[in-house]
């Protein structure tokens, strides 16, 4: 493989190129030259474009690729397809599958029917053995043959005591725990925000209380074992607060948001359209406001796809019968400029390439000469429109199909193959 990307502006706080529009020859897959204009007599293939600009490869801390035991709805090879059309060079996969990743075998099996791909995998083991959340996974094991992190993906850990041991035994073995934030005792059988809109529909409510208290009592389990701990899709004004204050007490606090929970709010639901349904659900406006706040200025470290694909035997009923979750890999870049179209380019990339590799405790993928290309070409100026047709995911539920969003995909390159949408 052999490409030149044109006139792109490097956003990479690791390279000694960054804030400059350059052009980079990447020839089998590693970066050879970057110049201000690379003439060459060879026939390279070009990307080119207005307003471009190019980052280490964004990498999403959480999707859902069904596989195995629900390949009805997504498997391995339809996801990375949907993660390379979003503009991801890497996804971390979690345990929503049957059986979830809970051991050896299935870390395993996830990566062996990963490789070789343009985007890679990095698979999330469970904390608890099958996720009932009553005793521990096989956290070594499954970290020896390459998890990297640990997670019940939606499922919130009840037993305060097993998030202890969890915490205590994965910084034992140089690891981190990710955990879902809602406590199902006040949240139970609720279908959206509790609120004004939630009235008016008169659908059952989960109070912003449900995520707050689960938060606070993990960042306080969090003080006494001390370890690392990722809440990954925050979605309140007090979880807000509870992540700043975690961090300024010197705590190894991160926290995500889902790219569609910064875009809408919860009156998207005023038609009851099931693909507006998520967990967490799409708050109201104030709480919309105060994550858009704490994303812009760091509180919030990183977007996720929360890609969770649902068949149309899950989505296709009563509102409050059918399951939560929205395909987001293909559109969480476009929610995320669409929402905040002042943020910047280099938050974005900071956001969706850099800040995720620090959580992950990987090497930056720099931008310089002699480095292995990993790469997302982007631009914030053009419109990207989702087609029925353009999506990669064996499931359909998003509610974005046909609406023009701000950004686009140019390309990424990544493990010598090139991608352009």
């Amino acid at each position: 493989m052999s490409i030149i990307i044109r006139q792109a502006k490097v956003l990479d706080s690791s390279s000694p190129y960054h804030g400059k529009k350059v052009d980079i020859l990447v020839e089998r897959g590693v970066i050879t030259e970057i110049r201000a204009s690379i003439k060459t007599d060879k026939n390279y293939r070009e990307i080119e474009g207005d307003d471009l600009y190019v980052s280490q490869g964004w990498l999403d801390l959480q999707a859902d690729f069904s596989d195995p035991g629900f390949e009805h709805k997504e498997d391995i090879q339809s996801g990375l397809e949907s993660a390379a059309r979003g503009g991801f060079t890497g996804v971390c996969v979690m345990s929503g599958t049957n059986p979830p990743l809970h051991n050896k075998a299935q870390i395993e099996y996830v990566l062996n029917r990963a490789k070789d791909n343009l985007v890679d995998v990095y698979p999330i083991g469970t904390i608890s053995h099958n996720k009932e959340g009553k005793d521990l996974s096989e956290m070594y094991d499954m970290k020896l043959a390459g998890a990297v992190a640990f997670s019940d993906h939606k499922k919130a850990i009840k037993d305060a005591g097993l998030v202890m041991r969890a915490l205590q035994y994965s910084q034992n073995i140089g690891s981190f725990i990710i955990t879902h934030a809602d406590d199902k005792s006040i949240s139970h059988d609720g279908q959206m925000n509790e609120g004004v809109t939630s009235t008016r529909l008169g659908l059952k409510g989960i109070p912003a209380l449900a995520e707050e208290l689960m938060i606070q009592r993990n960042i306080q389990i969090l003080e006494h074992t001390g370890g690392k701990i990722h809440f990954p899709t925050i979605s309140t004004r007090g979880s807000v607060d509870l992540i700043k204050k975690a961090k300024a007490n010197g705590l190894q606090v991160t926290a995500g948001v889902a790219a569609h929970n910064i875009l809408l709010d919860d009156t998207a639901l005023e038609d009851f359209d099931t693909n507006y349904k998520v967990n967490p659900p799409l708050r109201s406006k104030e709480d919309v406001s105060a994550i858009r706040r704490a994303l812009e200025n760091g509180v919030i470290d990183v977007v996720v796809s929360d890609h969770l694909p649902q068949d149309t035997e899950c989505k296709d009923l009563e509102f409050d019968l059918a399951d939560a979750g929205i395909i987001g890999l293909q559109t969480a870049y476009n929610c995320l400029v669409t929402a905040m179209p002042k943020l910047g380019a280099e938050r974005v990339a900071e956001c969706l390439a850099e800040a995720p590799r620090r959580i992950l405790g990987l090497e930056p993928n720099s931008i310089k000469e002699g480095q292995k290309a990993n790469l997302t070409v982007f631009s914030l100026n053009d419109k990207t429109t989702l087609s029925q047709k353009q999506i990669a995911s064996k499931s359909k539920n998003t509610p974005f199909i046909g609406k023009p969003m701000n950004g686009r995909v140019v390309g990424l390159l990544n493990n010598n193959k090139v991608f352009i949408p």
